[in-house]
């Protein structure tokens, strides 16, 4: 399991989807996580430190966690299955761990409330990562001469098919400004 930060949140103006762009905290790793608009908005009025009148949900399970004198551990994104990625919550209460299933989104929207630490497993970054250059260009394993899995520099055809549902968002995404920790 790798520490990240929240890098972004961005909107593709094609479909206006939402995706939080996550960062390894030590390589220009990223990982973009698809979301709702409602658990972008919720991430993002936390970073930005928006007061809002009355709690949001993320808010109230917040409270309620604490109330019931439990305290969040860190999150963990720890599979992607289908193009689904999958999360944990980690509770500690009564001096025992507790996991609680949970989308990325709602984890990623409650680990800014508690400033918790976010992980990653190696598992989910070697399927869905991007490497960056300092230009923010993604850098493929055939840029680093490292054959795939299969003993050659190609991707095959139905790993690109895998990955559709994610090939015309990243291709129509500003990745000029990633790096700067803009919420947008």
């Amino acid at each position: 399991m790798l520490e990240m930060t929240i890098d972004s949140i961005r909107v593709s103006m094609m479909n206006y989807q939402r995706v939080v762009i996550l960062k390894e905290k030590t390589s220009n790793r990223y990982l973009p996580i698809w979301i709702g608009p409602a658990e972008a908005d919720a991430i993002a009025v936390q970073l930005q430190e928006v007061t809002v009148p009355r709690p949001l949900t993320h808010d109230l399970l917040r409270n309620v966690i604490t109330t019931l004198g439990a305290a969040a551990r860190h999150i963990l994104v720890n599979d992607l299955q289908n193009d689904t990625f999958f999360a944990k919550i980690m509770l500690e209460a009564n001096g025992k761990t507790i996991e609680v299933d949970s989308r990325p989104s709602d984890a990623l929207a409650l680990a800014v409330r508690f400033k918790i630490p976010i992980f990653v497993e190696e598992a989910v970054l070697d399927k869905a990562s991007v490497l960056m250059d300092k230009e923010g260009k993604p850098i493929t394993p055939a840029d680093r001469g490292e054959p795939t899995k299969e003993g050659t520099s190609q991707v095959k055809a139905e790993e690109i098919q895998k990955l559709s549902a994610f090939k015309d968002f990243i291709e129509n995404l500003d990745l000029g400004d990633i790096g700067k920790g803009k919420a947008s």
